[in-house]
């Protein structure tokens, strides 16, 4: 299905900004669908002149749909709908007679052109399924008198309002809770979920008749209410903005939208929602997060002293053998440590392991060499990996780095290390990278006679168990051009077992 965006550069002469126009009222047209109880369905005209193209369509979530198919990038030539011409040639709403029938249902149209300026960029056709019509109440009769004043608005070029989106996730929806204010901020109708959400903030009479802003400061102390002005403007209906309120107990968005079909500001439709128990998982997973990132940061710290304390030790060994040993278990607590901090900064179990392997280049450069002069350089990028990669991956490059600089170098060799990735991206939505990452040295070289599988080191068996059962990955040793070692390494991320 193409893009409303698609479908303007293919078939129309409308610029940027009349594009960014229409992407503004579709941030809102949710709301116009769910008060008129229709579908609506957005009509670009075609830049010969002969038809419009059906640029984006939605559902009302308050009554049954008029358009089981999706219209999105159909085409109607002038002639086939009477009304759309009407509404486009001569800048004003048109209304059917009679209904249309349509797969035996009765539907109600209309065709409102969509102006910015003096210019008109488009029509909305609003369908109303009859079959879903019955005694209007109420609340059905403020919805529908709000819905043909945004419509009046809309053709006179007064909708979308500047700067005002409702494309938040936790916005409020005409379901969440409606409000009618007039011109003094004076409530004329309530919908009961609307007296609900201020019975929860503590309102035990009915807010019909009452001036929005005057209760709401009554039952929102002072610290929960951010910016003073800006609720006053928007619970008097002459802001349109969204804005945050409370009692500590009770978390409430209100939604202003002023009203002006004539170009006089007439009032407002305020909506509202209660986010309490969204609130209240969002401090829950911050609380969860800064407990995960202190965790990491204790572990992180613990590994250090260890290393600390290792480092001591073998200070007071005399024997080499012993405080090699040692010196290599400094460096393997480190690299699990490196990453530890990572992820005591991150806000998630995610890690910038670019960052983690430079560290690791960094410390085997300056604590292995010995009198060697090494140097080492990373090419491309290992992105963001999950901390189950992570962890043992940075063992993995330690002892690889380790021994290239130990056994390529000796003790009195020159040289550079280079560590390359590759990574090749999964289709989106799927976790199926693959990562490739190979270290190559310009030392020594292998061993003629030498054999990965049967090596009895304790770096290569660490670098074995942990690619094999940890990453689900695969090794290769072999002789770099012109001479030196190369390892090759490749991990496909979502064959790495997971730690339940």
């Amino acid at each position: 299905m193409s893009s409303l965006s698609e479908l303007v550069r293919a078939h129309t002469d409308l610029d940027a900004e009349d594009v960014a126009w229409l992407h503004q009222l579709l941030a809102d047209w949710q709301i116009i669908a769910d008060l008129s109880f229709a579908d609506l369905v957005l009509w670009l005209p075609d830049r010969d002149g002969a038809g419009f193209w059906a640029g984006a369509q939605i559902r009302p979530t308050t009554g049954p749909t008029a358009y089981v198919d999706d219209l999105v990038g159909g085409y109607l030539a002038r002639g086939t709908r009477p009304l759309l011409d009407t509404a486009y040639d001569h800048a004003r709403i048109a209304r059917e007679g009679d209904p249309e029938w349509r797969d035996d249902v009765p539907v109600r149209v209309e065709a409102i052109p969509v102006r910015r300026g003096r210019r008109v960029l488009a029509v909305i056709g609003r369908n109303t399924n009859l079959l879903g019509v019955r005694t209007p109440s109420r609340l059905e009769l403020s919805y529908l008198q709000t819905a043909t004043e945004l419509t009046q608005m809309i053709s006179a070029g007064r909708f979308p309002l500047p700067g005002q989106r409702s494309d938040h996730a936790d916005s409020p929806r005409v379901g969440d809770g409606f409000l009618r204010i007039d011109a003094e901020g004076r409530v004329g109708y309530a919908s009961p979920n609307a007296q609900s959400v201020y019975r929860r903030l503590g309102l035990t009479g009915d807010l019909t008749g009452q001036t929005l802003a005057e209760v709401t400061r009554a039952l929102v102390p002072v610290r929960y209410r951010v910016d003073e002005e800006t609720v006053s403007a928007v619970l008097g209906g002459r802001l349109a903005r969204e804005t945050e309120l409370g009692n500590g107990e009770v978390v409430v968005i209100a939604r202003s939208i002023p009203l002006a079909p004539t170009g006089t500001h007439s009032g407002a439709l305020v909506l509202l929602r209660d986010v309490s128990d969204l609130r209240r998982r969002d401090r829950e997973l911050l609380t969860k997060d800064a407990t995960i990132r202190e965790i990491h940061h204790r572990v992180k710290n613990n590994l250090q002293t260890v290393a600390a304390l290792l480092r001591l030790q073998a200070r007071r060994i005399p024997f080499p053998e012993g405080r090699q040993a040692l010196e290599e278990a400094v460096r393997r607590v480190g690299s699990i440590a490196i990453v530890h901090e990572t992820l005591s900064q991150a806000f998630d179990e995610s890690v910038d392991f670019d960052d983690v392997a430079d560290r690791i280049r960094r410390m085997v450069a300056d604590i292995g060499t010995r009198g060697a002069v090494v140097h080492t350089r990373r090419e491309g990028s290992f992105g963001m990996l999950p901390a189950e990669v992570a962890t043992p991956l940075a063992m993995v490059l330690t002892e690889i780095l380790q021994n290239a600089v130990e056994h390529g170098y000796g003790e009195t060799g020159t040289g550079t290390v280079v560590l390359r990735i590759a990574r090749e991206r999964a289709p989106e939505g799927s976790e199926d990278d693959v990562l490739r990452f190979w270290v190559t040295d310009d030392g020594r070289g292998l061993p003629p006679d030498f054999d990965p599988g049967a090596a009895a080191g304790l770096g290569l068996s660490i670098v074995r168990t942990l690619v094999s059962s940890e990453l689900g990955g695969e090794l290769e040793f072999g002789r770099a051009e012109p001479h030196g070692t190369e390892v090759a390494g490749v991990i496909r991320l979502a064959d790495v077992p997971t730690r339940g």
